[in-house]
This record gives structure tokens, sequence and C-alpha cells, in this order.
């Protein structure tokens, strides 16, 4: 018997200020007094945004005038299995107003996971905590192609956390193991140094890249925040994928098309990275996915997707636009 699955879109009202929005779900509904993201079931002849725009205006008495995909997940509750069609909403023209009897609250990113104001929250928000601690900015490092001086990278590291949160990749495939042991615990210190003195918002999480058990016993060794994994090695690691998600926090993957997707997010994995989205010098005679292609892939996806390839933090706004979580660059992080 097929499975019945109802189409749900879900509303993150985001602030500038790194706030989120969370609201109650009223008596007379399952679950009523847990706390979720707003949204509601996609009606027949519906697209999302046109189902996230009703619903809204609904629950809270809100219009919203900008909103971005970002991804889309299947949790099965005692009640029902829904499709959750997440979506980041920028702006919107109203006040909010619990006109169903709700109660709504703004909580900070730097209370995710376990300092939020309101409990329970429904199991189905969780995806969406994870990915809310996701820097939008994702730096790999390619000394071995572009400069090879660690206290450059400390240097330009230094300067970006100054406004902003930061995924950190090292991506240093050429060098040996000994030379990669001294270039990744020089930024492992820095981050030590740098988190214990920061505002939580302004973290700095780093991930070695990864091909063989040599390289994440590596990074066992230098307690690194995580993991990426080269799209190669997707199906080697499905093999003993949970004993790796028991030792790091944060596991990420290359991907360069729908099936790896499947592989990545079946692996257990936060979040991948898709391209080239444009062309790159590294690819000079291949053609890019362009926007289009990338938002056919990305906009299916269960885990949140970050573009890569030619792009610029100049490129966020375009990027989250057709379903990225943010930008991943290895030249342009280090202008």
């Amino acid at each position: 018997m097929t499975e019945k699955i109802t189409d749900v879109a879900v509303a993150v009202l985001l602030k500038d200020e790194g706030y989120f929005l969370l609201s109650s779900r009223p008596e007379g509904k399952p679950y009523a007094g847990y706390w979720e993201f707003p949204g509601g079931k996609v009606e027949p002849g519906e697209s999302v945004e046109q189902a996230l725009k009703r619903e809204l205006a609904e629950e809270l008495g809100i219009c919203i005038t900008h909103a971005q995909p970002w991804f889309t997940y299947i949790m099965r509750y005692t009640h029902a299995t829904v499709r959750l069609h997440a979506w980041r909403v920028r702006s919107w023209d109203g006040i909010l107003k619990g006109l169903e009897g709700q109660q709504f609250i703004f909580q900070q990113l730097q209370q995710l996971p376990t300092k939020l104001d309101v409990a329970p929250t429904l199991p189905g928000c969780v995806p969406i905590f994870k990915a809310l601690q996701l820097p939008t900015c994702y730096a790999i490092t390619a000394g071995d192609s572009l400069f090879t001086d660690v206290s450059e990278v400390l240097k330009k590291l230094k300067r970006h956390l100054q406004v902003a949160p930061l995924l950190l990749q090292i991506r240093e495939k050429n060098l040996a193991l000994d030379a990669l042991r001294k270039f990744a615990n020089a930024i492992i210190q820095f981050r030590d140094c740098h988190n214990a003195v920061t505002a939580n918002q302004h973290k700095l999480h780093v991930l070695l890249n990864v091909d063989s058990a040599e390289r994440i016993a590596l990074a066992q060794e230098l307690k690194m925040d995580g993991l990426h994994l080269q799209a190669a090695f997707l199906a080697e690691v499905a093999q003993n994928a949970g004993e790796m998600r028991r030792d790091f926090a944060i596991v990420g993957a290359s991907i360069h098309d729908i099936r790896q997707l499947a592989v990545a997010s079946k692996v257990g994995c936060d979040f991948a990275v898709l391209g080239h989205v444009l062309a790159t010098p590294s690819h000079p005679q291949q053609a890019g996915l362009g926007w289009d292609g990338f938002a056919a892939i990305a906009m299916a996806t269960p885990i949140p997707v970050y573009a890569i390839g030619g792009l610029a933090l100049d490129d966020l706004t375009v990027a989250q636009n057709h379903g990225a979580h943010g930008v991943a660059m290895i030249r342009a992080a280090w202008r």
C-alpha cells in the first residue's frame, strides 16, 4: 500500500539580528501546545510559495514579501506522514498577530540547540534547528595550489570572523600527512583561541576534507569539528556511517548529481556542496550547472546545499533564491 504523504509549507521567519520565529500549536490540533515553525498544508493547485503566503496571512496576519526555498524532508508522526518544505522568509509586511489563538516568540540563533525559551518543540523542527546553525559562508583552503603560508590563512579568517560565523574546510589533497597535520593544527589552535573569547554567533567550525580512513583518523586526532567527504568516498563511508557520526558534530559531502545527493543524505550528512555552478579557472573547459541546473537538484534535497563554482559572497542572495543554503568558495574566500 502506498504511503500517504501530506505536503506542508514551513516558514522560517528570520530577522537580521540573528532571530527566528517559533509559534505554538493551538488547542484542537495534534501536538497542541508544542512549538513549531509556522506554516500549513499545501492545498491542491497551490505552489509551496502560495501556500506559505496564505498560511502566514491566516495564522499571523502578515504578507510575505521575500521568501527563499531551502530544503525539503519527510517526517513521520503518529497521525500523519508529512513532507516539509522549509523556506526562509526574509521580509514581510504587517504586524504579527496570533490569529488562531497561538503564541509566538523570536529566539536567537545562539540559543540553539538547547537554550530555547520555549518547550517542547515538534520533532520536525530538529532538521531546521541544525540547518540554522550552519553558517552561510563555507570557505575552503587550497594552499597546495594558491598559497602555502598558513599565517595568511589565519589573517583572513580573523578578518571574516569579525563580522560573521564561518564554516571552514581544510582541503589540502596534495599535502603529505605530516605536512597536513602541521597545517591543520595551526588552524585548530586558532579556532580554539577564537571560540573561547568570541560571541557564539561568530564561531569558527573546522572540517577536514577526507578520502581515506587515515585522514579520518587525523581529524579525530586533531579534534576537528567535522569531516567533508569527497564524492568518490561517499559509497565507502556508507558502510560505517553510524560510527563516523558519533565522532564528529558536522559532516558534509561534495556531490555532483541527485544520485550522490541521495547517498549523502543516507549517510547522514548535515549538508552537501553542489557544483560547479559557474565557470571556474580550475575547470575552464567544463560548462557549469548554471543556476537553473543547480536549483533543479537543490530544491529537491532533504539536506541543506551550498553552491560552489565561480562564486563569491556577492552571489549569496541569488544562490539562496535558487535553493542554496549558502555559498562555498575557494579562491574568493582568500582575496
